[in-house]
């Protein structure tokens, strides 16, 4: 089920310096790359990783890809894969990808290398959209700009929704692991297999790789420091706004929702479902679709294997955003409404509770369901990660907190919203009404997260010392107004739902 490639040295030696700087052999045969807008960074985009996974492939594990003859040109990225796109109003509509297909495991790098002689860390974007939509090759995510700071970047495609998170009884029977259900997860998996593998022919060091993502692609960071199957794929991550210490769905749960989803879409086999078009089955109600508890690639939920200390031990530098919740809270927001969500939910506690989140009009109404929802669904999962981390790890964690509300229409809207970090750690912040502070920010961050994956450690001399995380004094780097050392931001409300979860004993 897996590549035997891991943590090997890679077997094909790159182009020679005296050949084309632009053509490289990967394991598969070789590859031409473009020169990028910076100077000094070669982009090679579109690179198969997996072989397409349509047809009998559709709900297996990715397998290796075919080799070919000849020089493939690497120029223009691969399809993304099957989603349909962002709502109107989210942040991400513009960035809805154009050309979308089933076959879709492509990746794409970007190295400020000269020569296959040379050993820079690498960075390897695992994307967000609630598991449903995104890719590697978004605008948004172009990783010329970070390049620059020394590091190899790469961006992956994994399968999406239906495509990539489908379990059914019949698909586990098939397995030899009596599992289904996490294909996308296998894909990055496969991906960082294939980096491990290649990553030396574009200048990149193998033992100095760190996975970074963002919502979905946080949470599968964390899905992926607790994996057996990812022991030794990379050795530091970078969690943005996301993890699943609350828990995740069983693979009997997620096999009754496969069973009901065939149901809905008139199949009685998943022969049946393999033969449908990729545009029939992405009419089913599957966006509820998620990673599951399998038995293999997860043998417990998270919670459990780290506190076991069974998670794979490296550096994590993780953190979130001041307005995580505004984005998904109601226009209106009716101070009754809140006050009987919280009498329902926390009982004898509400009055604990509406003294963190008062709701004493519309407005703080609103205002308390946007913090509660940054509290329970980003920030408890950040800082449980960090004090789990701290508990059984022998690893350092850094935590940051981004409260600088970006400038343009979507920050006058959303504030500091979910996922406004990304165009700071990517460096696409041209053509807005950049302030001083804004800039500082960008090159602050960028240089921190290239830091991280050279050494597991953000800090360097010329920079600011960003504090380790520790129990008893928990700090972490603020990006807001100013770059400063601060407290973990919101304690009292992550307080009161953690004791209120311990109370209760589930999410």
């Amino acid at each position: 089920m897996r590549y035997l490639i891991l943590c090997l040295a890679p077997v094909f030696v790159g182009a020679s310096a005296s050949a084309s700087a632009d053509v490289v052999r990967i394991d598969t045969g070789e590859i031409s790359g473009v020169a990028g807008y910076v100077d000094g960074i070669r982009v090679f985009k579109g690179i198969p990783y997996a072989q397409p996974p349509v047809g009998n492939l559709r709900w297996r594990a990715p397998r290796p890809p075919l080799a070919w003859q000849g020089v493939r040109a690497a120029d223009k990225f691969g399809p993304a894969c099957m989603q349909t796109p962002y709502p109107e109003g989210s942040p991400y509509r513009a960035e809805s990808p154009r050309r979308i297909s089933e076959d879709c495991l492509y990746l794409n790098v970007w190295t400020p290398a000269k020569s296959n002689r040379e050993r820079h860390p690498v960075l390897v974007w695992i994307h967000g959209g609630g598991f449903t939509r995104g890719a590697g090759s978004l605008g948004l995510y172009d990783g010329e700009e970070l390049a620059k700071s020394g590091a190899i970047v790469v961006t992956i495609n994994y399968r999406l929704g239906i495509f990539g998170f489908f379990a059914h009884p019949e698909l586990s029977k098939e397995s030899d692991r009596n599992a289904s259900g996490n294909y996308g997860i296998l894909d990055q998996i496969a991906a960082l297999e294939w980096v491990q593998k290649n990553i030396g022919v574009f200048g990149g060091d193998s033992k100095r790789i760190c996975i970074f993502g963002e919502s979905a692609g946080s949470i599968s960071v964390n899905i992926l420091t607790a994996s057996p199957l990812a022991r030794g794929l990379f050795q530091r991550a970078i969690g943005e706004s996301g993890a699943a210490f609350s828990g995740l769905p069983t693979l009997a749960s997620a096999e009754q929702q496969g069973v009901e989803i065939a149901r809905e879409l008139g199949a009685d086999s998943i022969a049946a479902l393999r033969a449908k078009s990729a545009a029939d089955l992405m009419k089913a109600r599957a966006d509820a679709l998620r990673p599951v508890v399998d038995g293999w690639l997860l043998p417990e939920p998270i919670s459990a294997i780290y506190a076991a200390h069974r998670q794979n031990d490296v550096p994590l530098l993780i953190g979130s955003n001041a307005d995580e919740g505004t984005e998904f809270t109601p226009a209106v927001v009716k101070p009754a409404d809140f006050k009987a969500m919280a009498k329902r939910r926390f009982g004898d506690e509400s009055p604990l509770f509406l003294k963190i989140y008062p709701a004493t009009d519309p407005d703080e109404a609103r205002q308390s369901q946007a913090e509660l929802l940054r509290d329970q669904e980003i920030g408890w999962e950040m800082r449980t990660w960090a004090r789990i981390q701290a508990k059984t790890s022998k690893s350092k964690i850094f935590a940051y907190y981004f409260s600088r509300v970006p400038p343009g229409p979507l920050g006058a809207r959303l504030g500091a919203y979910h996922g406004a970090e990304i165009p700071y750690v990517f460096g696409h912040m041209n053509g807005q009404q950049l302030q001083d502070i804004d800039k500082a920010i960008n090159n602050a961050i960028t240089s921190y997260w290239a830091n991280f994956a050279a050494f597991g450690d953000p800090n360097h001399k010329d920079m600011l010392k960003w504090p380790a995380y520790h129990l008893d004094l928990e700090l972490a780097m603020g990006f807001g107004q100013r770059i400063a050392q601060t407290e973990v931001a919101n304690k009292s409300g992550l307080d009161f739902l953690d004791a209120y979860f311990q109370r209760v004993g589930h999410w």
